[in-house]
């Protein structure tokens, strides 16, 4: 069953707003030192390298260094976008002993290993991607993100005076075996629709740049060529759209969605190439991960405020809309360099004109 519906719709919680509850157990201390090992465990999987630079750059130390300052063992591992490994990295984790598992799913594959954990008593956080089996689901508000996007498109064709209703906008969604594309989808198209919005082409989702610009390129050559803006799910294939668009468009002229607050996607967004990116601060949503699996791990119950269609316990974290005056502000919160950033003349421009330093 799909996750892709909230049945409550509640205030958002932040990282700092989650605490932890009243004493359900003993914390699964076990009476031998392989037990006790275990149980102060806390076992990660990570998705793929591609889809997004955020799961090795950010995720990673954010979850390993709040796991481990507060006395736990983080092994995390990355599946490199393999659902076979994905698999065998979860048994030889399960071999070894777990406390809490940490999943990010990748086309299903977390599915067969919470179960796994579930059959030996292993508390399963469902982390960013939804999926069914787990105890707890930790993410962004992703319907939100979804109608961050989709105001990103209503707005930008207001700027260039083209009236939605008439807009050939074309949908550029996610990978349908990724619950959270149905919910970028859904929040992008609540406010689109609204604003008279129909989508003129919608192939089918991916989460990969190269896919994506081939997609946009069929879909573009359908409309004869013509695109007034593109809702696209994430930064990554913003970027292959966006290299399809610079044969024939000056940037500026057709706007274009994101999601992540990538180096990649803010210097598009600098340039104009992008009207915006959704920022997720990747740090609180893995200190929400990180809260839910350390009261896990001491036996306490974690608070929440929302549930999933299924019922599953679920920790909403804010997004924010990110134009070319907020670069400055992910910059600020260490989630990307300015160095990275303004690495050429015309982008050292762009930042020296909105204040990126």
């Amino acid at each position: 069953m799909k996750k892709s519906s909230i049945l409550a719709a509640a205030a958002l919680v932040s990282a700092g707003a989650l605490l932890l509850a009243g004493c359900s157990g003993s914390g699964g201390g076990g009476s031998t030192s392989t037990a006790n090992a275990a149980s102060k465990r806390a076992c990660v999987i990570l998705p793929d390298s591609a889809s997004s630079p955020r799961w090795e750059s950010f995720d990673r130390k954010y979850l390993n260094e709040g796991l481990t300052k507060a006395g736990f063992t983080a092994d995390i591992q990355n599946a490199q976008g393999d659902t076979s490994k994905y698999a065998t990295i979860g048994d030889q984790q399960l071999t070894k002993g777990c406390g809490v598992m940490i999943l990010v799913d990748y086309n299903g594959a977390a599915v067969g290993v919470a179960k796994k954990a579930k059959a030996q008593g292993i508390p399963v956080i469902a982390y960013d991607r939804s999926f069914t089996g787990s105890d707890y689901y930790v993410s962004f508000d992703n319907v939100k993100v979804g109608a961050l996007q989709g105001q990103m498109i209503v707005d930008g064709l207001t700027a260039l005076h083209k009236d939605p209703k008439t807009a050939k906008v074309i949908y550029m969604g996610g990978d349908p075996t990724d619950n959270n594309a149905k919910m970028f989808h859904d929040g992008a198209d609540s406010v689109m629709s609204k604003a008279g919005i129909k989508p003129a082409a919608e192939p089918a989702g991916v989460w990969d740049q190269s896919k994506s610009a081939t997609n946009f390129q069929q879909a573009l050559t359908s409309q004869g060529g013509k695109v007034d803006a593109v809702w696209v799910a994430n930064d990554t294939n913003a970027a292959g759209v966006i290299s399809v668009l610079k044969n024939s468009f000056k940037a500026g002229q057709v706007p274009v969605s994101g999601q992540d607050a990538s180096v990649a996607g803010l210097q598009n967004v600098l340039l104009g190439w992008q009207t915006g990116t959704v920022y997720k601060p990747v740090k609180l949503e893995a200190d929400a991960a990180t809260a839910v699996a350390i009261a896990l791990l001491k036996g306490n119950k974690p608070q929440y405020t929302q549930k999933l269609a299924d019922g599953t316990p679920y920790i909403a974290v804010t997004p924010k809309s990110v134009g070319p005056h907020e670069v400055e502000e992910v910059v600020a919160a260490g989630d990307a360099s300015a160095s990275d950033i303004c690495n050429t003349a015309e982008l050292q421009a762009a930042c020296t004109k909105y204040g990126v330093k």
